[in-house]
C-alpha cells in the first residue's frame, strides 16, 4: 500500500478504514464478529455490567491501518478511545503514527475523505 495517510471512523458497529492519497482512496469496512450489546448497568450483578470490548474487532482495524505513516482516528463515541487503548497494548508500531483523534458523528464516506484531506493538509502546512 503506497498511501501515506489513513483515517479510521469507528463505532461499536463498524469501522471505515481509508488509506488516502491526493488522487486515490482505498476503503475497507470492518465489523465485529459478534454484534455489540448496548452498554448498560444492572443493579446486583458482578462486574461493571458493560459488554466486553471486542479485542478481535480492534485488532482487525489496527491491521487494516498497516502501511500508513500517519493515522487520524475519528468516531462519535468511546470506540475510538478503545481502539487507541488496544493499539497501545497490542500494536505498538502504530502508536507513533497516530496524529489525531477527533469526535465526528456519522458522515458519509465522501465527507470522511474530505475531512481527512483537509485535516492532513492543515497538519502538513504546520510542519513547513
Amino acid at each position: 500500500m503506497s498511501h501515506y495517510h489513513a483515517l479510521v471512523w469507528i463505532d461499536h458497529v463498524q469501522a471505515h478504514v481509508m488509506h488516502i492519497s491526493p488522487d486515490d482512496v482505498e476503503k475497507s469496512l470492518i465489523e465485529p464478529s459478534q454484534p455489540h450489546h448496548k452498554l448498560h448497568s444492572r443493579v446486583g450483578t458482578l462486574g461493571s455490567g458493560r459488554a466486553p470490548e471486542h479485542q478481535d474487532y480492534y485488532h482487525r482495524v489496527a491491521q487494516a491501518l498497516n502501511g500508513a505513516s500517519e493515522i487520524l482516528i475519528v468516531g462519535p463515541a468511546q470506540a475510538k478511545l478503545q481502539l487507541i487503548k488496544h493499539i497501545h497494548a497490542h500494536d505498538a508500531a502504530l502508536v507513533s503514527k497516530i496524529v489525531g483523534v477527533e469526535t465526528v458523528d456519522h458522515p458519509s464516506d465522501a465527507q470522511l475523505v474530505a475531512y481527512a484531506r483537509k485535516y492532513f493538509l492543515a497538519k502538513d502546512k504546520m510542519l513547513q
